[in-house]
């Protein structure tokens, strides 16, 4: 009598197994989950009532429920590929590729042949190293150390100036960069402006700011001209110490210092990026920050050094000085 019971719940449990999953082919993954969950009570033993519910919950996006069952049906009977296929799938939704790569082994040594196991195989490997490069990317745009680039020119401006004002000049210049490279990874610009390393003791900082919009000055030969004597006048008068230009490639229709052959050969393609030229009355510089898309994340390229000569943005800001004697 007991034994015709136990086949009637297993009778039951198929017919609930089925309409549930009639439910999950339909999308109603919480009918289906109900379903599962009342066969299941009809035939706790059964490895596929717990698979096909961690199928619902994974669905749903149960993917603590979804786990436990696909322990369960691993539990019920090791030896099934299809428990281990589950646990890897939700493993994977958790993105906890690594774990969820070991269970799609597993699953394989089981079943040697099953092309689903094979290619959801692939697609871990692909999204573990995805993974391993969008940490890298988010590491180098959060680390921002613009000082190790510059190191031979840290060199060269201690010997044409003295310490205290090349270790103001430096970091000025560092400040500036790190500044700019930051504001192109949180918004994917730079706004065009000069800031000025003001002096300490004679800038009249009611009248004069550490740094000058100049988003015109790129505009026409005519308002790159016109901007050009204010600047070097307002370096004048503000006593300033240096100079930064930062503008982004994007909004630049003249000087379009890209173009051009012989010296002037452009070496970076169609790269978007910004520029950095740097003025003080000893050293010019200028550099072109390259931006690529790493993954959907924007990343600055480290700095090249360009030919100041042949690609400079404005002309020099500051009268000559001699190097310190």
């Amino acid at each position: 009598m007991a034994e015709a019971e136990g086949g009637s719940d297993k009778k039951s449990g198929e017919s609930l197994k089925d309409k549930g999953n009639e439910q999950f082919k339909a999308g109603n993954y919480l009918k289906a989950a109900a379903l599962y969950t009342q066969a299941i009570k009809q035939d706790p033993q059964n490895p596929t009532l717990y698979s096909n519910r961690a199928a619902a919950f994974l669905q749903l996006v149960k993917l603590n429920k979804a786990l436990a069952d696909a322990e369960t049906t691993i539990t019920l009977n090791p030896k099934w590929e299809k428990g281990y296929f589950r646990k890897g799938c939700i493993l994977e939704a958790m993105k906890q590729y690594d774990d969820a790569l070991t269970a799609f082994e597993t699953a394989l040594q089981y079943n040697p042949k099953s092309v689903e196991v094979s290619r959801k195989m692939k697609r871990i490997s692909q999204l573990t190293r995805d993974k391993e490069r969008a940490e890298e990317v988010e590491k180098m745009r959060s680390n921002v150390d613009m000082a190790k680039h510059l190191d031979k020119l840290k060199s060269e401006m201690s010997g044409k100036c003295g310490s205290e004002e090349h270790e103001d000049v430096f970091s000025f210049l560092v400040e500036t960069l790190e500044a700019a490279v930051k504001s192109w990874h949180e918004t994917s610009k730079v706004e065009a402006r000069v800031y000025f390393l003001l002096d300490k003791e004679k800038t009249d900082t009611e009248k004069y700011a550490p740094a000058v919009n100049i988003d015109k000055a790129f505009e026409s030969p005519d308002t790159h001209r016109n901007c050009f004597p204010f600047l070097r006048q307002y370096a004048e008068d503000s006593f300033s110490r240096a100079a930064c230009l930062v503008t982004p490639k994007s909004i630049m229709s003249y000087p379009q210092v890209w173009k051009g052959q012989g010296s002037r050969k452009w070496k970076h393609g169609q790269q978007d990026g910004f520029f950095v030229q740097f003025e003080t009355p000893f050293l010019r510089k200028l550099w072109f920050i390259p931006s690529s898309n790493e993954l959907g994340q924007t990343l600055c390229r480290d700095p090249e050094d360009l030919d100041i000569s042949a690609h400079e943005l404005i002309p020099r800001l500051f009268k000559v000085k001699s190097s310190n004697s």
